[in-house]
């Protein structure tokens, strides 16, 4: 009886410890990378309907927020730097035009292989969020002058730049 409790204490202590390595060892490597906390979109900002289905008139804004000029919307790749990946050549470059949702400078990017949420209501872009689809690999890179999200599955790489050196934040897609 007491050789079986030794090895259940035994067996326990290993267990537990092992737990808590695997534990802090994925806590370790999960705290540098791209999964921010999210941020709460304010509900003035979203679509208002009654239990009935019938909309409810929209709720006031503080403030419009103003539509960017079309020439801040020029196409531009960030600068290659030691720690990044250079820009991709080749492929399909589009300024992005238009998203799925706008509120307070926050924007979701829908793309093939996952959707990227970006904050750019200020002089420089945030990432709020960035999630693969099923199946797709993603890979951040955050500079002082850009973010890059690369969406990844086989040949085929999805990028979403957000620049903002010297100018308001763009966007811009590049499927390859």
């Amino acid at each position: 009886m007491r050789r079986a409790l030794v090895h259940s204490l035994a067996w326990t202590l290993a267990t537990g410890a092992s737990v808590t390595l695997s534990w802090w060892g994925v806590h370790t490597v999960m705290s540098g990378t791209a999964y921010d906390p999210p941020l709460a979109v304010p509900l003035t900002a979203l679509p208002r309907s009654s239990s009935t289905g019938a909309a409810l008139p929209p709720a006031p804004s503080p403030s419009p927020t103003p539509s960017p000029s079309p020439s801040a919307a020029s196409p531009s790749a960030p600068p290659a730097t030691p720690s990044a990946p250079s820009a991709p050549v080749g492929g399909s470059r589009r300024p992005s035009s238009g998203t799925e949702e706008e509120a307070d400078g926050v924007r979701s990017y829908p793309v093939p292989g996952g959707r990227v949420v970006l904050d750019l209501g200020g002089p420089a872009g945030q990432l709020v969020s960035a999630t693969p689809g099923a199946g797709w690999r993603m890979q951040v890179w955050k500079q002082t002058e850009w973010i890059r999200v690369n969406f990844t599955r086989g040949e085929r790489t999805v990028s979403v730049f957000c620049t903002w050196n010297g100018h308001p934040p763009t966007v811009e897609i590049v499927d390859e």
